[in-house]
């Protein structure tokens, strides 16, 4: 599958982005957005999980980010408001068949976008 990420950019502190990852090609079941912040370990934002049509949150940007999946259109949506400082990162969107267990990991992903920046300025 491919994956293209798009929607980052540059907002102050408390603004909002919208985050979109397009997938084509070869379908996989639960998709999830991750992020990079410059000198750290790329870490898990949210993902839909097929298997129980769930969506789960990291804690550190739940109530503040929403994810949504539009089967139709094949999208994922990562919407961000109450932004801070600490929210830059490069944003990945990811495609898999991850089990429950590994749906907040990055080996529950087999394909992966290729980031998008979005800067937090406070």
């Amino acid at each position: 599958v491919q994956l293209q990420a798009s929607g980052g950019g540059l907002v102050q502190a408390g603004g909002s982005l919208r985050l979109t990852c397009a997938a084509s090609g070869r379908t996989f079941r639960s998709y999830g957005w991750f992020r990079q912040a410059l000198g750290k370990e790329r870490e898990f934002v949210g993902a839909f999980f097929y298997n129980n049509h769930r969506i789960y949150y990291a804690d550190s940007v739940k109530s503040r980010f929403t994810i949504s999946r539009d089967n139709a259109k094949n999208t994922l949506t990562l919407e961000m408001t109450s932004l801070k400082p600490e929210d830059t990162a490069v944003y990945y969107c990811a495609a898999g068949n991850p089990i429950l267990s590994s749906v907040s990991t990055r080996e529950g992903y087999r394909s992966w976008g290729q980031g998008t920046q979005v800067t937090v300025s406070s």
